[in-house]
């Protein structure tokens, strides 16, 4: 089956993207006209046009849904109150029914397709905004996780990336010290390529090499002959949610910890490349198996749409700004800046962007057990310094965010948040010594090279 756009009845079509305009651009539109409207009176209508969004954007489905709460996970892309607003939306859409099943399984593996599964669930175990997932097993007995995609979703994205640019462009117009520009291309490249479950299953290929040698974070396998570029099957891994730990022993809690920072540091620090949703759902927790007390043994890593890979040169900068806070070296500190993109770097602005650097790097310096930080609820970290250095930039802005630097930080916010959760007390300056032991770009580079040829990424 090819995706070529001459044969691909979903591809990118204008009649579908028309349809999608018409059913979402009224509603952003109505959003857009209020915060000119406000803006053109002078006045301070921020938390209403905030809560005015998040209803509007409430009602709908698909790629908007998901584009919103990417929005409202990445520091400094929106104000507070519409970061704070978007984050309640759920990505969550209603499930196609069977018959709907039954027609896109046919669509992608053909007419006989269920005689290629031992049995396959009817309702789907868990719906999303751009596909759902339904229970399985193979024809030899293997638990498997099918996970198909929504129809039309290409045109979908492309109408809905094109209406939270057109908010984005007034956001800019309105509070420019932040410029979005580059924010908006990372954030609808990264949509984009997760549309392609054959990419996907590329991904996952590549995170099992990456961590073969790591006990404690488990990598599903890819069944490339039950997969499309919109249908992934991949072997289904038994684990319990993340949060069903919260109240356990604090030795189970830390050691989720540990697996969640090796999971996360191992594949950045060594391969340059990260896992960038850090939703809770993409994660659960395998037990020892055998063991007459469960107890956790490692986690679950589910979801390989959204990985972000990056120059060698990103790494070593972001061991340069480590390496330049711990010794107090200012050069060290201003080329590990320059190196992720940032340009015509002042000393006023180098102080902003410290506050934000010292914030995520805090932990990591500090050579003692202590928690990621402390009296901070999870969905608050990060918040407090993304709006002091907001508020600074103000003053000295606009400063465009380099769009590698994108994920990059949203994931580390993430990862806190889960760390928060879980209340976990690690020493994280050993874990990342560790993580960056022996480090250099070449060696990244080389590694990197090798792994993303074995698993067929460019």
């Amino acid at each position: 089956m090819t995706d070529s756009d001459s044969t691909d009845r979903e591809a990118n079509r204008l009649s579908a993207r028309a349809l999608r305009y018409a059913r979402v651009g009224t509603k952003v539109g109505g959003v857009a006209a209020r915060m000119a409207g406000t803006r053109l009176f002078g006045l301070n209508q921020q938390q209403g046009n905030a809560a005015a969004l998040a209803a509007a954007l409430g009602g709908l489905k698909g790629p908007i849904m998901k584009v919103a709460q990417l929005m409202a996970t990445i520091p400094d892309a929106l104000p507070p109150e519409y970061a704070a607003q978007l984050a309640t939306l759920q990505n969550q859409a209603p499930p196609m029914g069977w018959a709907f099943v039954k027609r896109r399984m046919m669509a992608e593996l053909g007419p006989d397709w269920m005689a290629r599964f031992l049995s396959f669930n009817k309702e789907p175990a868990a719906a999303a905004s751009l596909g759902q997932v339904h229970r399985a097993r193979d024809l030899d007995g293997t638990a498997l996780a099918v996970k198909l995609q929504y129809p039309d979703m290409q045109s979908a994205v492309e109408a809905d990336l094109q209406q939270l640019g057109m908010l984005l462009a007034l956001h800019r117009r309105m509070d420019p010290a932040i410029d979005t520009t580059e924010i908006a291309e990372e954030i609808g490249a990264r949509v984009r390529e997760e549309l392609d479950y054959r990419r996907e299953a590329a991904h996952a290929a590549l995170y099992a090499q990456i961590l073969a040698d790591e006990p404690s974070v488990r990598v599903p396998g890819v069944r490339a002959a039950l997969s499309t570029g919109r249908l992934l099957t991949l072997d289904w891994l038994e684990g319990r949610r993340l949060l069903d730990y919260v109240d356990h022993p604090l030795e189970q809690r830390n050691a989720i910890a540990r697996a969640m920072f090796a999971a996360w540091w191992l594949p950045f620090s060594r391969f340059g490349v990260i896992h960038g949703d850090p939703h809770l759902g993409n994660y659960t927790v395998f037990e020892e198996a055998g063991a007459r007390k469960a107890e956790p043994a490692g986690i679950n890593l589910l979801d390989y749409g959204c990985i972000r890979i990056f120059p060698p040169s990103f790494v070593g900068g972001v061991v340069d700004l480590y390496r330049g806070l711990q010794t107090g070296d200012e050069a060290r500190i201003v080329h590990a800046y320059e190196t992720w993109g940032f340009r015509d770097l002042q000393r006023a602005m180098i102080d902003v962007l410290n506050i934000w650097a010292r914030f995520i790097y805090g932990p990591l310096l500090d050579d003692r057990v202590r928690t990621i930080a402390d009296g901070v609820a999870p969905g608050e970290y990060g918040r407090r310094e993304a709006f002091t250095v907001h508020r600074a930039l103000k003053e000295l802005g606009p400063v465009r965010v380099p769009r590698e630097f994108v994920f990059m930080d949203r994931a580390a916010i993430g990862l806190g948040g889960v760390f928060l959760h879980l209340k976990a007390e690690l020493n994280f300056h050993a874990l990342f010594e560790q993580a960056i032991a022996d480090f250099a770009v070449d060696t990244v580079a080389a590694r990197q090279g090798a792994a993303l040829a074995k698993a067929g990424l460019r």
